[in-house]
């Protein structure tokens, strides 16, 4: 019997943005999984202020990452499409299956997660005229931040101990979004053990090769 042809890998379309904190999360565990040569990053620009015409079909919230499969079947947000990505590699790789493992790692994604939307918001309320600051709200974000931090630094020795997953990618890519677009707050000042885990995270294959760019 002859052989079969191999089958050609279907790809995938990534709406896209290399200063995108979100849109990384993907790549880093698009390059974890060994996925990332199947995935085409289309230049995609989004604002607040005005949805991007392109990427309604896909998003009707205008928002990155999306995913789109070879069916046209749009993917969002990150967690969805990394947990997807995870599926597709053989499942457990980067998402636990079940029990204890999952929901620490769910959670620790979550904390990540939840410091980018806070640090997002922080950088447009500090961005606009000072007249139109409210100093309340930057105080909160501040508050907020610092405390985040402040966890993230006792959680830190659990983190090193843990299976590499999504949890891992979260706070990695949070950590350099404030390296990126808050370096005034030298957020490793008095936090030595996850500054000392962020440099491991920085040194990983897959954050080298999705390192945000000011482009």
């Amino acid at each position: 019997m002859a052989e079969q042809p191999p089958q050609p890998v279907a790809r995938m379309k990534l709406h896209w943005s290399p200063r995108s904190p979100f849109v990384r999360k993907v790549m880093v565990a698009a390059h974890e999984l060994g996925l990332a040569d199947r995935i085409d990053p289309v230049r995609t620009v989004v604002r607040m202020t005005q949805p991007n015409a392109d990427l309604l079909p896909d998003n009707p919230l205008s928002k990155i990452p999306t995913l789109v499969l070879a069916d046209g079947t749009a993917l969002f947000d990150s967690l969805v499409i990394c947990e997807y990505l995870d599926a597709l590699a053989g499942g457990g790789k980067l998402f636990p299956p079940s029990g204890p493992e999952r929901w620490t790692a769910l959670t620790r994604h979550a904390v990540g997660n939840g410091l980018l939307d806070a640090l997002i918001l922080w950088r447009n309320e500090r961005d606009k005229p000072e007249v139109a600051r409210l100093p309340e709200l930057l105080d909160s974000f501040a508050a907020k931040t610092r405390t985040t931090l402040d966890r993230l630094e006792r959680d830190a020795p659990n983190l090193s101990n843990a299976r590499f997953g999504i949890g891992h990618i979260a706070v990695g890519c949070c950590l350099s979004y404030l390296d990126f677009r808050f370096p005034d707050l030298q957020w490793r000042d008095g936090r030595p053990v996850l500054a000392a885990w962020h440099e491991g995270f920085r040194a990983r294959p897959s954050a080298q090769a999705t390192e945000a760019v000011d482009d």
